[in-house]
């Protein structure tokens, strides 16, 4: 059966997938750029240098002798001016693996690299051929989009609404930092969050169909500053995110009406924001392998362009 070679290069994993379209199966290999202990991130430049060190071994991992084509993510967004340096070490690895392997290369964006890994995830790439609104909700991302058939791009995502300011991931990582742990602080603030009894909700700040975050870093640094316990304020930011998720699909269905919805990126791995958002109708996620930044959804792309996966 045909083998599909997927790359993503994102700003903090090095990764690589194996589609096989015939069995609708994946194997991925992938790291973590590394982050020193108190930093609060990387520079473009160190995570070029990271993906260039990285990226042979991660293809090392996988076994790409028969692949029929390759994809990969070259951008942050499918829109003007969408652009991160450290996508072009994917690119510029997908470009000379295409000429030795004399296969195509097909470009897409990361935030397509993501919808794509989660519908593969939740078993639902047939929705490819209808429309339906996915979540990407990550460090660098908020959004909830639109997505339709689309034969050049294979799917057309359409903006609907987004974060005016701070995204969740950011907003994660930077109470995680408040509380001493280390980026990225995703899982970490998870743990402690289970360990709360404490019960919150929040009303989001909403301006039309956008959100803003930026001010409940300042709500959970004030808890904290008073004495609240670190675990109810990893538990009052996770609470929050979900909150905000919940109030844009509520909104995001009034502007497009009833539709099936998909929510990828990082932050949905989170199993306490998922448990918040069982209640939206016709809505799955992705399995955490899968939402976190990896090259599944770019192999996936590879495939539909090829035009050898039924969807």
């Amino acid at each position: 059966m045909p083998l599909f070679l997927g790359l993503d290069t994102s700003n903090y994993t090095t990764s690589a997938a194996v589609y096989d379209s015939g069995t609708r199966t994946v194997v991925q290999s992938k790291k973590l750029l590394p982050v020193k202990a108190g930093e609060k991130g990387l520079r473009q430049s160190d995570a070029v240098f990271h993906h260039t060190v990285q990226l042979p071994d991660i293809l090392s991992a996988l076994d790409i002798s028969g692949i029929s084509g390759i994809g990969v993510s070259v951008k942050p967004r499918n829109a003007e001016g969408s652009y991160m340096p450290c996508f072009l070490c994917g690119e510029g690895t997908a470009q000379m693996l295409g000429q030795a392997l004399q296969v195509p290369v097909h470009r897409t964006s990361h935030q397509v690299g993501h919808i794509l890994a989660a519908l593969h995830s939740a078993d639902r790439l047939e929705w490819l051929s209808q429309p339906f609104l996915a979540f990407h909700v990550s460090g660098g991302t908020t959004d909830c989009v639109l997505c339709e058939p689309d034969d050049t791009l294979m799917v057309k995502v359409t903006p609907v609404s987004s974060s005016l300011d701070l995204k969740a991931g950011q907003l994660v990582d930077r109470v995680g930092l408040m509380l001493g742990l280390r980026f990225p602080c995703g899982v970490e603030l998870e743990k402690l969050a289970v360990q709360s009894k404490a019960e919150f909700r929040y009303k989001p700040t909403m301006k039309g169909m956008d959100c803003c975050l930026s001010g409940l870093e300042n709500q959970c640094a004030k808890a904290l500053e008073n004495g609240e316990a670190p675990c109810d304020v990893a538990k009052r930011c996770l609470s929050a995110i979900a909150d905000v998720l919940l109030e844009m699909t509520k909104r995001a269905i009034s502007h497009t009406g009833e539709l099936p919805i998909v929510y990828a990126g990082g932050v949905m791995s989170d199993l306490y924001i998922q448990n918040r958002l069982q209640q939206v109708r016709d809505a799955v996620f992705a399995k955490p392998e899968f939402s976190c930044d990896n090259a599944a959804g770019t192999a996936v792309y590879a495939s539909l362009c090829a035009g050898k996966t039924e969807v």
